[in-house]
């Protein structure tokens, strides 16, 4: 679980001065530290005053839910010849209550791996991709509670990023071959999530990563501090605050790289998809809860009718609770397996390389060294 650091390649006068730095920033994280433990009682009046802090024991009983999570990453290996490109997205199944039977003998998943001509905005492209397989995943997922990491809202974001690009790089294969027959399934999955056709699934986003403010906004505290790290000294364990709606923003998704390459009728229903995933994203209902002492608060994002049926929000905390069942994991559990999967997908690039150097070796009929030289690898970019 701990991976190690290697200060061996760092000139050693820069790790002095890095070590040298430390003391003064140790100093401000102290008084950050010292303001928040004297403060915590006034701030946590403040919550309690405004009708904010709840307890999951006041929601009804419900029995242990089977749970998933679900995370992607991508990568492009950018070779002297060509660009070898990969995006995937993987389904881990959490711990599996004793009633219950795993659905799953081992993880789902979804790849997409592809060879493309030298180009600046493939990572962006490709990063679409990622996150609509990870809302496929999340879709046809059969347990009661289905986590995603990051935010309900990120996918609009990567989705309008990627396919605006893709909409200016229509020749790559990633667009015309994949993304463009892909968008459709990718937004009625993203609909699914925000609108749920089912009460008896729960999609939960949990961003690891995040610095709104709206409690912080609303109550007045500093700016210096985003709602979950405060909330991570003030709530108590089980203790959660009243769901409320995400800040409202003005939501743009176009989706014209389609045009090309669909005719009239679909692209009208590809609107109105995109016109109710607008929609349902302003109804998007957010909450921070704290499972256990030895955990942080998390930021849950759900839907307005999972996060208002008080029956449906106590199956989403109580799977919550199950999950993070350690204190040597800092999120639930089949999240981080599933992050943990992941993120060796952009480590396995270079052997992915290595194997079709040697397949293409065999095969081709001029100089060897065309192969080695055109397939050397400058440098891997990656994200999720």
């Amino acid at each position: 679980m701990n991976e190690t650091v290697d200060f061996g390649e760092l000139p050693k006068s820069l790790v002095d001065d890095v070590l040298k730095r430390t003391e003064g920033i140790g100093q401000e994280l102290l008084k950050s530290f010292e303001e928040l433990r004297n403060k915590r009682e006034v701030w946590r009046k403040q919550l309690i005053d405004s009708s904010t802090v709840m307890h999951d024991s006041s929601l009804p009983v419900t029995q242990s839910p089977t749970t998933c999570g679900v995370d992607g990453s991508y990568a492009v290996e950018r070779l002297l010849a060509t660009d070898l490109v990969v995006a995937g997205a993987v389904a881990v199944e959490g711990l599996t209550p004793p009633s219950e039977k795993r659905f799953w003998p081992e993880p789902n998943h979804f790849v997409h791996v592809e060879t493309e001509t030298h180009n600046p905005d493939t990572s962006t492209i490709l990063r679409a991709g990622m996150i609509g397989m990870e809302l496929i995943l999340a879709q046809q997922a059969p347990h009661d509670l289905v986590l995603l990491d990051g935010s309900l809202t990120t996918p609009v974001i990567y989705f309008n990023q990627g396919f605006s690009k893709a909409k200016e790089y229509l020749h790559l294969k990633t667009v015309k071959e994949y993304l463009v027959k892909e968008i459709r399934p990718f937004l009625e999955a993203y609909y699914c999530l925000l609108d749920p056709p089912r009460n008896d699934r729960q999609w939960v986003a949990i961003p690891k990563y995040t610095s709104r403010r709206e409690i912080g906004e609303k109550l007045g505290w500093p700016d210096s501090h985003d709602d979950r790290g405060l909330l991570s000294s003030i709530l108590e364990p089980g203790e959660y605050t009243s769901p409320a709606l995400l800040s409202t923003y003005s939501w743009h998704l176009g989706t014209s790289v389609v045009n090309e390459f669909t005719d009239v009728v679909i692209q009208n229903e590809i609107d109105q998809i995109v016109e109710q995933i607008l929609q349902f994203l302003n109804r998007v209902h957010f909450l921070y809860y704290r499972p256990h002492a030895y955990m942080p608060a998390l930021r849950l994002e759900m839907s307005q009718t999972i996060a208002k049926n008080r029956p449906r929000l106590g199956i989403v905390l109580q799977g919550i609770k199950d999950q993070c069942s350690t204190a040597a994991i800092m999120e639930p559990y089949p999240l981080y397996l599933a992050d943990r999967m992941v993120k060796h997908l952009p480590r396995a690039v270079p052997a992915f390389r290595q194997i079709t150097s040697q397949h293409l070796a065999e095969d081709y009929q001029g100089n060897i060294d065309d192969v080695f030289v055109g397939l050397h690898s400058y440098r891997t970019e990656s994200g999720r």
